[in-house]
């Protein structure tokens, strides 16, 4: 998984990375074309940005006619880099080189022949002069584009489930500095850490499992002018599949927009989480959440999918 990371940094690390870039690395991996590569640039007032999504089929997945589920793999962020502001790979990429990397990994065992059971949707985008903004207790990085347009490119209706993968390092809450797990959302509810994926975590970092706190402010769309701690659980806000956020994480609060704060390992180390659980979850051997667990609190409590939208505001 190192090498991936480090073909997929040295890719991002440059003013010169876009979408089209990504995809003939991926190109590059496999010689047979089941695989789906779509690349699409969007552009607004404050700039451009590349979304990429690869669809890799599964050997029993929707795609093919099959009832394996389907996971979702999302590098959620800003920008790869800040130009001009900052010269240099943001530590904001992390989750784009994590989701990207892993990417590269599943389309290097399909080309193989270890084609996984269910199909995978990895997705995110590639912007190397995104600006910044004002953010505590460090500043953020911001993107050409509002997280709406991020949903509606990066989660699609095939996902039956999400993981989302996002630099977490502007905070003083998770002082760790490796990989950190979110609790499970919902269609507005935050639902227990699962179990099926702590197991999993322990085992791909070797290292006691840290989970962190989220919020239900944390769970709400951007634009309704409350606190997120980032936008690692947006995803959330567009689907009602089961969201987990997977955060990379630092001891100290480091800004999005720093450079030389990526730790190859770290990211390895979040794609490899990704893959394994890529290769359990079409298998139907991990779940995200307690689907009947979840059913008893709707019929106990009601919905909770208000908070998927701006509320009042959107009114």
């Amino acid at each position: 998984m190192l090498k991936h990371v480090l073909d997929v940094v040295d890719l991002l690390d440059s003013p010169h990375a876009d979408g089209g870039t990504v995809a003939k690395y991926f190109e590059s991996l496999f010689t047979s074309p089941a695989p789906t590569i779509h690349v699409e640039t969007v552009e607004s007032e404050s700039g451009s940005t590349d979304f990429v999504r690869v669809l890799i089929p599964g050997r029993h997945g929707k795609s093919s006619g099959g009832t394996a589920p389907t996971l979702g793999i999302i590098g959620r962020l800003g920008g790869v880099g800040a130009r001009p502001e900052i010269i240099g790979f943001t530590s904001d990429g992390d989750g784009a080189a994590a989701a990207l990397a892993a990417a590269a990994k599943l389309l290097t065992m399909y080309e193989r022949g270890d084609i996984l059971d269910g199909d995978l949707v990895i997705a995110t985008h590639v912007c190397p002069d995104a600006p910044t903004r004002p953010h505590e207790p460090v500043a953020f990085m911001d993107s050409p584009v509002d997280l709406a347009t991020m949903n509606s490119h990066e989660v699609t209706a095939e996902m039956d489930a999400v993981l989302s993968i996002d630099t977490t390092k502007g905070n003083s809450i998770i002082n760790h500095r490796g990989v950190a797990l979110s609790p499970t959302v919902k269609s507005g509810y935050i639902l227990r850490v699962s179990e099926d994926l702590v197991r999993i975590l322990g085992v791909v970092t070797g290292e006691p499992v840290v989970t962190y706190p989220i919020t239900m402010q944390d769970i709400t769309p951007y634009g309704n002018g409350v606190y997120h701690i980032n936008s690692i659980l947006q995803p959330a806000t567009a689907t009602d599949a089961p969201v987990v956020g997977l955060a990379i994480t630092a001891g100290i609060p480091v800004p999005g927009c720093a450079t030389g704060a990526s730790h190859e390992a770290d990211i390895a180390a979040a794609a490899r989480f990704a893959v394994e659980l890529a290769k359990d979850f079409g298998a139907g051997r991990t779940t995200l959440h307690d689907d009947a667990e979840y059913r008893e609190l709707v019929a106990l409590y009601g919905s909770m999918a208000h908070l998927q939208t701006l509320g009042s505001k959107g009114a």
